[in-house]
């Protein structure tokens, strides 16, 4: 980190970026959906995923067969120490009741608070698990391009809970509020909203329970003033297949525990079924008009009104069916008195006797139909189907397990990674183990690029799309949002890395059909990986959204991508200049715009991007290296000059940003 934080006194030019919420300058006044004031106001309010906030120990616990204990204020999650030597003092402290989410009788644990408590989950965490390291980076950007400490605000939560929990335990989302009006009263703007995988169910939650907290004729008040823009990064927006994977056989995430003990803990965390994958076909009833409406709305409640489309096609709209999983079936279908008739109807017909085949759909893991089916199974069931319609269906504010709308706010940005190989669905079957490892998975089909594959590498039949998702969760409900587009939409692909625009593709004016998707029709060079914006070309009135789309990009890791935070940075830069001619930052041409991103060239035997770049190197180690490599200045292809830092150890550390490099910007308006 020292090495990057020397970069900032080197690079005076970036510091003019002021980027958003560091710099002055005024809003576009023309256009309705900008923010009119000094953008040195706004302020970052940081949504972390799911196991992304440190939790620790509210308790004293005597771990008898290991040296250490839990004391008070002890890290929880994620001390892979204690794991490794007191499994069953820090499995008390994780778990929860799964009936009324309350911490085990001998060990509780709570969020920490601040910055600190998303940064690392597991400071010198020795595998270096992009588990423990989140928002690392991304501060140490904020960092680099000299953001005021007051101006980020993180919003840790216990993601064990579900969004009722939140609410009636810690008041989390009254803190929030709070969050965003104290941050309006400090540095006297609007917030920009950064949330990330499970992170946006928290924030959608949020903008539902607000409705309901304020005066309806005040709620898009409200909003205007305390957001200005909400960057909803790796969403599951129809949730993610491996929620139900956690569900029946566990998911580690490279912990040293097994599966087993894995899913013991997923199950006893509500928050598991808030990833549950759901149909886009279906949506509950209004929350917000039952409050008005009095007791009839409530006795004719539904858990779901779906369209016709469910019905009429297959897989809820998804690729395939989510879960298959074998049943034993000694007496044919009077041998489940748990299952639906149309659970029954779903069942393969087999001799008897022998297993029998159940295949689920989304809607029909989302309304319970799956725990019903193998109640009689399967321990967990029971608990699962009281979480789901406790929790869930009879939400007090909403029914989180149906598609989302457009957030009512001026401008959205949805981001996430695809051209990743993801699971889509999964066989199960009894493992003839005792619970919790009863289930074993048999096969897992997998989205790849046009077709549908499972773990032997056998094709499958069902809707494959031409992208995939981005390892972890789905293209279908990571591409939700492009739902949220207007009617017609520019698209652009342009390189990840920097280039200087030859290889950018632009389409403009695209129709957009709400409800369908929208894919580029591009060529890409071989081995070359590219961002791929839809940005509105008609907007919705007051309104901003765009969709971009990163080659390659890894759900957990997304949020530490270069690529990410460059486009972030240059769109916010834009969006603060006064005579910025379009709504998006033009895509025409990426340069360095840090110390790190120069590189030495061995081919031209200087540094690249001579633009931007310059050569200073130190003497940190042998003078007769530099001395040598000095040599390199005086070389007419390099036109460049020798400049002393102390500290570097390699030629590509020595090239820097040159102290011109703040005219560049310009030609991002």
């Amino acid at each position: 980190m020292g090495a990057d934080l020397k970069s900032v006194t080197a690079s005076c030019a970036v510091l003019a970026v002021i980027l958003l919420l560091c710099g002055g300058g005024a809003a576009v006044e023309e256009d309705e959906n900008e923010f009119h004031g000094d953008y040195s106001k706004l302020s970052g309010i940081i949504i972390p995923g799911f196991a992304s906030t440190q939790l620790r120990a509210w308790s004293i616990l005597d771990c008898p067969y290991s040296p250490l204990d839990f004391n008070p204020l002890d890290l929880v999650w994620l001390d892979s120490t204690k794991l490794l030597s007191a499994v069953n003092c820090w499995f008390k402290c994780m778990v929860l009741d799964p009936y009324n989410e309350t911490d085990h009788p001998e060990c509780k644990s709570r969020p920490d608070s601040g910055l600190s408590a998303i940064t690392e989950l597991d400071p010198g965490y020795i595998t270096g698990s992009p588990l423990s390291t989140v928002w690392k980076e991304w501060l140490k950007w904020c960092v680099e391009f000299g953001i005021e400490a007051n101006a980020i605000v993180a919003v840790p939560y216990d993601w064990r809970l579900s969004p009722t929990k939140l609410e009636e335990r810690d008041l989390y989302f009254h803190k929030l509020k709070l969050t965003f009006e104290t941050a309006l009263k400090l540095r006297g703007g609007p917030s920009i909203v950064f949330a990330h995988s499970m992170g946006n169910n928290v924030f959608r939650y949020f903008l539902e329970w607000l409705r309901l907290e304020i005066a309806p004729k005040h709620y898009l008040e409200w909003l205007d003033q305390h957001i200005h823009a909400y960057f909803a990064v790796g969403a599951p927006l129809l949730g993610s297949v491996e929620a139900i994977k956690s569900t029946l056989s566990g998911v580690t995430f490279g912990l040293p525990v097994s599966e087993g003990t894995a899913r013991l803990l997923s199950n006893s965390f509500a928050s598991s079924l808030w990833l549950m994958p759901f149909s886009k076909n279906c949506k509950g009833d209004n929350t917000f008009w039952t409050h008005f409406s009095g007791g009839a709305a409530k006795k004719n409640k539904h858990v779901y009104h779906c369209t016709d489309e469910e019905y009429q096609s297959k897989y809820s709209g998804w690729p395939t069916n989510i879960i298959n999983i074998e049943i034993p079936s000694p007496d044919g279908l009077d041998a489940y008195p748990s299952v639906t008739e149309a659970v029954k109807a779903n069942m393969t017909n087999m001799e008897c006797g022998l297993p029998t085949l159940l295949s689920f759909t989304a809607r029909e893991l989302a309304d319970g139909t799956l725990f019903k089916a193998i109640k009689d199974y399967d321990p967990d069931s029971a608990r699962m189907l009281h979480q789901l319609k406790k929790l869930y269906h009879d939400d007090p504010v909403m029914n989180p397990l149906t598609p989302w709308e457009r957030p009512p706010i001026k401008n959205v940005f949805c981001i996430y990674g695809a051209h990743l190989k993801t699971e889509v669905g999964y066989y199960f079957a009894p493992s003839g183990k005792p619970y919790p490892d009863n289930w074993i998975i048999t096969d897992i089909i997998y989205e790849t690029e046009g077709s549908l594959v499972s773990r032997s590498g056998t094709v499958v039949d069902g809707n494959a799309g031409p992208i995939t998702g981005d390892e972890t969760v789905p293209y279908h409900s990571l591409s939700w949002c492009k739902n949220w587009l207007g009617p017609k939409v520019n698209i652009t692909m342009a390189p990840q890395p920097e280039h200087d625009g030859s290889d950018v593709q632009i389409e403009l004016n695209v129709e957009h059909e709400h409800g369908s998707d929208i894919i580029a029709n591009m060529t890409k060079a071989p081995r070359v990986k590219y961002i791929t914006f839809y940005e509105d070309s008609e907007s919705i009135p007051g309104k901003r959204t765009a969709v971009w789309e990163l080659d390659k990009a890894n759900h957990r890791n997304i949020v530490r991508s270069p690529v990410l935070m460059r486009e972030l940075w240059l769109q916010m830069w834009h969006d603060i200049q006064p005579g910025a001619k379009s709504k998006f930052v033009t895509k025409a041409k990426r340069g360095p715009l840090r110390d790190a991103d120069c590189y030495w060239d061995y081919g031209k035997a200087c540094c690249a991007w001579q633009e931007y770049c310059e050569y200073r190197f130190s003497f940190l180690f042998h003078l007769k290296f530099h001395i040598y490599y000095s040599e390199i200045c005086n070389f007419n292809y390099c036109e460049t000059e020798c400049r002393y830092s102390f500290g570097d150890v390699h030629l590509g550390q020595s090239c820097r940003l040159r102290n011109t490099s703040a005219n560049m910007l310009l030609q991002y308006i």
